[in-house]
């Protein structure tokens, strides 16, 4: 396993963490709330800035 590889794990684990933490798996149900959970794991450091990332529709 290269470094970069362990890299995108470790941030993907911290962006899953970061993202539940915040709420956006509590209600997956539909697709902006699918979109709004993938959104927050991919950008989790703009959670930490306090930046909403739910998408509505």
């Amino acid at each position: 396993m290269n470094l970069l590889s362990i890299g995108s794990t470790i941030y993907f684990v911290i962006g899953v963490i970061v993202a539940s933490n915040r709420g956006y798996f509590g209600d997956l149900g539909s697709i902006p709330d699918l979109l709004s959970a993938i959104l927050a794991v991919v950008v989790w450091p703009l959670l930490l800035l306090g930046v909403n990332l739910h998408i509505g529709l």
